[in-house]
């Protein structure tokens, strides 16, 4: 075999391999390829995913500013309750006062 018949059947070899890869490669992609219908459908799903998405972020936003609302509501009230406590105490401590006074003018 001359230098001249090798470089020829290898480039025939070469030749031979290009074509099956590429044959196989169509092939890969003949059947593996996305219908319409396919394509339709993911596109629907992204669109309802991305309306789940803000719909998620709109009850976050709610449920934040709820929450801050309830926290003030309960500062509030608390702040109510210490106020309406401490008046009850100081009613008490005067009427205690007030009671020992009037004992001690009907002792005397």
């Amino acid at each position: 075999m001359s230098r001249t018949e090798f470089i020829i059947w290898t480039a025939v070899i070469l030749f031979v391999a290009f074509c099956l890869g590429w044959f196989a490669n169509w092939l890969v992609h003949r059947f593996t390829r996305v219908s319409a219908a396919d394509v339709g459908e993911l596109d629907r799903m992204s669109q309802e995913l991305h309306e789940a998405e803000e719909t998620r972020d709109q009850a976050i936003t709610y449920l934040q500013q709820r929450e801050a609302e309830l926290t003030n509501q309960l500062s509030q009230t608390e702040a109510e309750l210490r106020a309406a406590m401490d008046g009850l105490r100081d009613a008490r401590q005067e009427a205690e006062e007030l009671r020992a006074y009037v004992e001690r003018a009907n002792a005397s």
